[in-house]
C-alpha cells in the first residue's frame, strides 16, 4: 500500500525540513504556507524538490473575515486566489481551475468547514482530513465522523507549524507518483489511500508542542496581522489580483 507517503499539508519549507522528511520515509509533501501569493509558493516548492522527495505547492485559503473564516486547502491551482473571500466565490473559482479541494481540520475550533459547509459544497469537496497532531481525540472521531456521513476520502497532515513534526503524519497511497499532476489528480480522484501517524510519547509531545502553537497564532500571531503587519499579500485588493475578486471579496 505505501508506494507513495504524502503528508498533506505543512506549513513550513527549508533544507532541514526536507532532510527531515527524507528520514522519516516520506516522498511527498503539500507545501501550504498562510498569506504567501502562489507563485512565491511554487518558486519555493521548485527549488526544494528532487529525485527523493517531491513538494507540491498548495494554498490554504482564508475565505470570509477574521470573525467568520473558515479554511480550505487547494491542491494544483492554475491562477492565484486571494484570502478574504467569500466560500462560495473561492469554491467556484477552485472548480474554475480544476484544482483538488480539500477540508482540512473540519469542524475544529472557529476556522473552519462545519457540516452545513460540506453539505453545501459536497460535490466540490475531494478530502477531509481525519488526523493532525492538533487534534485532540474528540476532534478525530468528530473529523472522521463527517467523512463517513458525506462518503469523502479521508486524508492526514503534520499540519506542520513547527519543524519537528513534518512526518509524524502521512497519507500513504497505493501508487507511485513522480509530478504533481500525479499527485493532484489522485486527490481529486478519491485514489485508495490509507492515513498513519507515529505513536507513542514523543508523537505526544510534537502534538502538545503544535496544539500550544494555535494559541500563538490566534492570540499574537492574529493581533499582529490585525493591526500591525498592514495589507497581506493575499488581500484581495493586492495588485497582483488586478481586482479580479472584488465582488467575492469580504473587505
Amino acid at each position: 500500500m505505501d508506494r507513495f507517503r504524502l503528508d498533506a499539508h505543512v506549513k513550513i519549507l527549508d533544507e532541514r525540513i526536507v532532510e527531515r522528511a527524507k528520514a522519516r520515509g516520506l516522498d511527498g509533501l503539500v507545501y501550504a504556507p498562510h498569506f504567501v501569493r502562489l507563485p512565491e509558493i511554487r518558486s519555493r516548492a521548485e527549488r526544494f524538490s528532487d529525485s527523493d522527495l517531491l513538494v507540491v505547492p498548495g494554498r490554504e485559503v482564508f475565505t470570509g473575515d477574521w470573525r467568520s473564516r473558515k479554511h480550505v486547502l487547494a491542491v494544483g491551482l492554475t491562477a492565484p486566489v486571494p484570502d478574504f473571500i467569500t466560500l462560495e466565490g473561492a469554491m467556484a473559482e477552485f472548480e474554475r481551475q480544476g484544482a483538488a479541494v480539500l477540508a482540512p481540520h473540519p469542524d475544529f475550533a472557529t476556522v473552519s468547514l462545519e457540516a452545513h459547509d460540506l453539505r453545501a459544497h459536497r460535490d466540490r469537496i475531494d478530502g477531509i482530513e481525519v488526523y493532525n497532531p492538533k487534534y485532540l481525540e474528540v476532534h478525530g472521531d468528530r473529523a472522521r465522523e463527517l467523512a463517513r456521513e458525506f462518503d469523502l476520502p479521508a486524508f492526514g497532515s503534520s499540519y506542520a507549524h513547527l519543524r519537528n513534526t513534518v512526518g509524524e503524519v502521512w497519507t500513504a497511497f497505493d501508487r507511485d507518483f513522480k509530478t504533481i499532476e500525479e499527485v493532484v489528480d489522485a486527490l481529486r480522484e478519491g485514489a485508495p489511500r490509507r492515513v498513519y501517524h507515529r505513536n507513542g510519547p514523543i508523537h505526544r509531545i510534537r502534538c502538545a508542542e503544535e496544539f500550544t502553537h494555535l494559541f500563538y497564532e490566534n492570540s499574537w500571531g492574529k493581533i499582529d496581522r490585525l493591526f500591525l503587519s498592514g495589507t497581506e499579500p493575499t488581500h484581495p485588493d493586492h495588485i497582483a489580483y488586478d481586482g479580479r475578486f472584488d465582488d467575492v471579496s469580504v473587505y
